[in-house]
């Protein structure tokens, strides 16, 4: 499991990945074809999360590849847009690849107004990982199953508080389907980031959070207890936790996503490419173990089974959102 202070080194690194990787690699593309100059990889998120620390790593495995530098830009902001909407008005040489994440598929039912099109302005290039959230609760919580906890929260309606890292986020939309098909209503309390969501937890000052798998150290340690998973199947990191359908809230299933995009209209010979190279980086044992440790599958895909998701996701997510009535302006 990576340390706060292994993440903070590896945000640390340089924005380019390291030019000794490139030289070593040059001569693995002799004849100039693509990528025959430094590619730009578009990150929607700050520098220094687990999002922006999956893109350094994917970038260094492709820097390798072709022998060109793969230059991390981070454009965080207005829940990615800013990002998402940069890289939909680039150039569509394949220069310019958007690190997406589910939130792709989630602004366009969010927002009031977008200034792209998550089907028309992509072209899909590939999935790179996948995350199942975890159900947290403090130690002093009566419940030690997800099934006690669905009890315990209906007999209080409105009484237990679920906390986010911010309305509209991943772990909130997750949040707000369980108690949706659970039936349950507690007072959702967002918050600006993940951090401090989790230290109100531990001390049961909110009685629920849904987490990625780096905070599974804290349930090991004993400082919190974990009742659930929000995967169709269990996690290969907590073999031991059953999901959220095995409780009886049959159908759940939240899993978020990490994907490459490019421009609409790039050529479908570059997209191909990127593809086949994505695939192959994430086949790399060495790739797979560093995701792992940070909570993710390495999880590649074909351009076609990335647009199947991408639309499957946004119908899903678009339900969602309009039953629960929320708009962000």
């Amino acid at each position: 499991m990576l340390t706060r202070r292994h993440l903070i080194a590896l945000s640390a690194a340089p924005a380019l990945a390291p030019n000794l990787f490139v030289r070593a690699a040059r001569a693995q593309n002799p004849k100039g074809d693509f990528p025959n100059k430094p590619v730009r990889l578009i990150v929607p998120v700050a520098a220094g999360g687990p999002t922006d620390i999956v893109a350094r790593m994917l970038a260094e495995k492709l820097s390798k590849m072709w022998g060109q530098q793969v230059v991390i830009e981070n454009k965080g902001g207005a829940g990615t847009n800013i990002g998402n909407e940069y890289v939909a008005q680039s150039d569509p040489d394949g220069y310019t690849v958007l690190f997406a994440t589910a939130s792709l598929a989630v602004n366009s039912s969010l927002y009031r107004s977008l200034n792209y099109d998550p089907i028309a302005d992509f072209a899909p290039v590939s999935l790179v990982t996948q995350l199942a959230y975890f159900v947290f609760v403090p130690n002093s919580s009566p419940a030690h199953s997800i099934k006690e906890f669905i009890d315990y929260a209906k007999s209080r309606p409105g009484k237990l508080t679920i906390a986010s890292p911010g309305t509209g986020s991943a772990p909130f939309l997750a949040e707000m389907l369980f108690l949706q098909m659970a039936d349950l209503k507690m007072t959702h309390v967002p918050y600006r980031g993940a951090s401090p969501a989790f230290t109100d937890l531990i001390p049961g000052r909110i009685d629920c959070y849904f987490g990625s798998g780096t905070l599974l150290s804290y349930a090991r340690s004993g400082q919190v207890r974990v009742l659930a998973t929000t995967g169709a199947k269990r996690d290969a990191a907590a073999p031991d936790v059953p999901t959220i359908a095995e409780a009886g809230v049959r159908g759940y299933d939240v899993t978020a996503w990490q994907a490459l995009f490019v421009p609409a209209k790039t050529p479908s010979a570059i997209v191909r490419k990127i593809s086949a190279d994505t695939n192959a980086a994430l086949a790399d044992p060495a790739i797979k173990d560093k995701l792992a440790q940070t909570g993710y599958v390495a999880e590649g895909s074909s351009p076609e089974e990335l647009e199947q998701l991408l639309k499957s996701e946004i119908a899903k997510w678009s339900a969602v959102i309009k039953s629960m009535g929320i708009k962000i302006d």
